[in-house]
């Protein structure tokens, strides 16, 4: 009985990997590169492409449109073409109005109009870009906010985001949507324009039916009840998709449930018991939103999918009904117990059989290891990233 459940939750489960997780990025304080990081779009892909053939839950890729897209529009079927060619897909794309110089007083919420139009428009060639990919989901992040007492106007700046991302709307097609991520802060530090949901979803259901709010695993304070957002989001049809990691303090780029497995078992959770109860899907994009300074970039990517797996199996193993009846007669002991005890289960065995039988490595991290493809790219891309780090240095 258990293996049939984590067989078909996992026949259900997809999780996009981003293209800048297998790129050499860093901190404010420093980037410690690494030889084997990807140097173009087309090694992003392909490193995509390797994570995806030993998982096989990883077809699409998201794609940030500056790093990319560097001929915008003129990009994109080259871009498409090298997907097919490694064997993903193009997933959600994500503008970029934080990059350039004119972005250090804000993107839509800057003062001045001319860069609020200069982002819009970026914005809206994105969402023409994922049209022409077939991608649905355009991922919104903004830098915006302010780090002094009285230097912004706060009211005008959220008067600026809506008029904006109602007009992004505008421009999203009946299969697309837009989603709203936030940010309590970084690099905002005394105020950020989409600081929490509640911010995110007002501004969402502001623009339009098609916008959904992103929930960043790691964009919380410390101790917050992660899930319990995800139920509220749930029950106003509100919940877009996830970026996956974990983090420590905030924002820690970490490798999913490397900090706190059970928090993310729980959010699956909620998510399986809104689908049990209703009796749909809930539509959610899940992505994995790491770029590692430390840890080899494909091995944490592979740890990353493959715990997600495992949390997500987990999660498949709840008994609902059980659940509902020791919640309605407030019984605290049995009620909790459902949750731990799928928790403790071990899935990996039933893991493993899905994906032998899905003609898939038991073991991926192994036959990563195993495959020469590190040791390839690393002698193929060492004197790239050698260069790079003489330049950066």
């Amino acid at each position: 009985m258990q293996n049939n459940s984590v067989g078909e939750a996992l026949d259900s489960f997809q999780i996009e990997l981003p293209s800048w997780g297998f790129a050499n990025t860093g901190t404010r304080f420093g980037k410690f590169l690494q030889l084997a990081a990807a140097t173009t779009t087309e090694e992003k892909l392909s490193d995509a492409g390797e994570v995806h053939r030993l998982t096989g839950v990883c077809p699409t890729v998201a794609l940030h449109v500056l790093w990319d897209f560097p001929d915008g529009l003129r990009s994109v079927e080259e871009t498409s073409r090298l997907a097919k060619k490694c064997g993903v897909r193009p997933g959600s794309i994500n503008p970029n109005v934080f990059q350039d110089q004119i972005y250090k007083h804000g993107s839509l919420g800057n003062p001045d109009s001319e860069i609020r139009r200069t982002a819009l428009n970026h914005i809206v060639e994105s969402i023409s870009i994922a049209r022409q990919l077939g991608s649905r989901d355009v991922s919104l992040w903004f830098a915006d906010g302010s780090n002094y007492p009285g230097t912004a106007n706060i009211r005008h700046r959220r008067a600026w985001f809506e008029e904006a991302l109602q007009e992004a709307h505008s421009h999203v097609a009946l299969n697309q949507r837009l989603l709203v991520e936030y940010k309590p802060f970084e690099p905002a530090f005394y105020h950020t324009d989409i600081a929490d949901w509640g911010m995110a979803l007002l501004l969402a259901k502001s623009a339009g039916p098609r916008a959904k709010v992103l929930v960043d695993t790691g964009h919380h304070y410390q101790a917050q009840n992660i899930e319990q957002i995800v139920a509220w989001l749930l029950t106003d049809g509100m919940l877009g998709g996830f970026h996956f990691n974990d983090r420590r303090y905030a924002d820690d780029d970490l490798t999913l449930g490397s900090i706190d497995p059970y928090q993310v078992f729980r959010i699956f959770h909620e998510i399986a018991m809104y689908e049990w109860e209703t009796g749909k899907r809930a539509g959610i994009a899940y992505m994995v939103d790491q770029s590692h300074n430390l840890k080899g970039k494909m091995e944490a990517m592979i740890q990353t999918v493959t715990t997600a797996q495992e949390l997500y199996a987990k999660a498949a193993l709840v008994d609902h009904g059980s659940l509902a009846r020791h919640q309605k007669n407030s019984s605290l002991v049995d009620a909790e117990n459902c949750l731990k005890d799928a928790f403790s289960t071990d899935v990996r065995p039933a893991i493993q059989e899905w994906r032998q039988s899905h003609g898939l490595p038991a073991d991926p991290l192994a036959a990563f290891r195993e495959s020469g493809y590190l040791e390839r790219i690393t002698a193929e891309r060492a004197e790239r990233n050698r260069s790079t780090a003489s330049s950066y240095a």
